[in-house]
Order: structure tokens, then C-alpha cells, then sequence
């Protein structure tokens, strides 16, 4: 499982005078800093799956790579099966599958090839590696691309074979921040059967998604960000009271005007 504690980020401003007489300003830009995240908690138990919801800028790409251990926290733990993450950052880190946007493959290499190697940096034992790799081809439907090169591949394809590199070492957490964002139809019925795989093997899996169908569809735990902090953590249900995309879209509009209403 992971659980996730009072999570605080800030950047220091290139300029921080910059804006300053703009009445729109996001208000977590106070003096030289720009806070993020300020209070992010939540918990995501195995075989669960946890949705990240929230407007543009509100602080989930930085929740998702403080979690991953790309970012260190200011403030706050991150615990996976109780490893303090960023206490015992390379033996928590080798648990995590995470992909963002900013994940790249080697674009001259093929999939397979591009596995193989990711593979071997994890330190996956050669035995295993080809039976890692035969099993997320098939589990992400790769089989007819798996020996072409990144760079002659569509966005559903690449973002297929991204993902197989998150998981190519077995993670015990998997943690994806908007995998389905600009897929085509069946791309995107792939990547969402995947994640319930996941969720069947008993992995928790943090995923964040600007549609709010997929949330509901999927989602056992939901973690509301706006303006770097939580609105919600719990229960999907406990939310909105059901599963409806159309309840969901409008609890989480309410409290999106509300929190713009206390931030001005």
C-alpha cells in the first residue's frame, strides 16, 4: 500500500516581483515562492485504485512525482508497504511503476529493445526478462509493433510501450499521472483494462485523469487537489454518492468555486 502524509512543495521564482499587481494571481505565489502543494494526503491499499482529480495547475503532476520519488517533499512522508520513500529512496523507488508525461523511451530503439534495457537498469534477473516483456505484450496488445522502432509508432502505441517500461521491473505500486490523455478510442479501453489487471493482481494503482468517466468507472478511492490542496480524500461514494460521472462532474465543479471563492 501506499500512504501519503501532509505533502508540501514549493519553487523559488525566477522573478518574483513579476505578477505581483495582477489582482488574478494564483495565490500561492507569496514573496519569492511559488507553493504547489500544501497538505496533500491520501492512501491507496492493495488492489485498490485511487483517482487524482483537479483543474489544470492545481498540484497533481507535483503530487504524482513526490510520490514517485522524481520530487522531494518540503514537507510530509510518502510510505510504500511502510518504507519511508524518500528516507530509503532506492529501495522504495525500485517498488514504484511510474509513468508521466515527461517519460521517454530511446526512439531508435524498438520496443522490445527499449524493454530489455529498462529491464536490465532494474536490475530484473535475465531469466525473467523475456517472460517480463512476452507478458506486458500481451497484456498491452503489443505484439504486432514489439520489434518496430519507438519512432515510427503512433501515440496510442508509444504510450503502450511507455507504460510496459514502467512496469517492466513488477513494481508493488503503480502510479500514472493522465495515461489516457490524447489516445484513440481503443488505445484507451487497453490502458484502462490494463490498470484493472493491476488492480486484480492486488497492486495499488494512483492514477490522475482530466475524464471523469474513467474515474468513476475504475476508481475505489478518489483524492480531490485544487490550488495545491486536498479537498477530499476517501471513498468515491463518499463523495458524490455514486458512481454517476454526471454527480461526480458536479460535486467536483461546486467545490472548484468554492475553493476559488476562499483563494480570492
Amino acid at each position: 500500500m501506499i500512504e501519503v502524509a501532509q505533502l508540501h512543495k514549493r519553487f523559488k521564482l525566477a522573478d518574483p516581483k513579476r505578477g505581483d499587481a495582477d489582482k488574478h494571481k494564483d495565490p500561492r505565489q507569496r514573496g519569492r515562492f511559488f507553493y504547489s502543494v500544501e497538505g496533500v494526503s491520501l492512501a491507496c491499499q492493495s488492489g485498490q485504485v485511487l483517482g487524482l482529480i483537479g483543474p489544470n495547475g492545481a498540484g497533481k503532476t507535483t503530487t504524482l512525482r513526490m510520490l514517485s520519488g522524481v520530487l522531494t517533499p518540503d514537507q510530509g512522508t510518502v510510505l510504500i508497504d511502510g518504507v519511508d520513500l524518500h528516507q530509503n529512496g532506492g529501495q522504495a523507488r525500485a517498488d514504484i511503476g511510474f509513468l508521466s508525461a515527461s517519460t521517454n523511451l530511446y526512439p531508435r530503439f524498438t520496443v522490445e529493445e527499449n524493454l530489455r534495457y529498462f529491464a536490465a537498469l532494474y536490475k530484473v534477473a535475465p531469466a525473467q526478462i523475456e517472460v517480463q516483456i512476452d507478458h506486458l505484450c500481451q497484456q498491452l496488445q503489443m505484439e504486432s509493433f514489439r520489434h518496430r522502432r519507438i519512432d515510427v509508432l503512433s501515440s496510442g502505441m508509444k504510450q503502450r510501450a511507455n507504460i510496459a517500461r514502467a512496469m517492466v521491473h513488477q513494481p508493488k505500486v503503480m502510479i500514472l499521472d493522465e495515461p489516457t490523455t490524447g489516445l484513440d478510442i481503443m488505445s484507451t479501453e487497453i490502458v484502462l483494462q490494463f490498470i484493472r489487471e493491476q488492480q486484480q493482481r492486488g497492486l495499488p494503482v494512483i492514477f490522475s485523469s482530466h475524464h471523469l468517466d474513467e474515474i468513476s468507472m475504475l476508481c475505489d478511492q478518489l483524492c480531490v487537489i485544487d490550488q495545491g490542496r486536498a479537498l477530499f480524500s476517501g471513498a468515491l461514494e463518499d463523495y458524490c454518492g455514486s458512481r454517476d460521472p454526471q454527480q461526480l462532474r458536479t460535486r467536483f465543479m461546486d467545490d472548484h468555486q468554492s475553493a476559488l471563492q476562499e483563494g480570492n
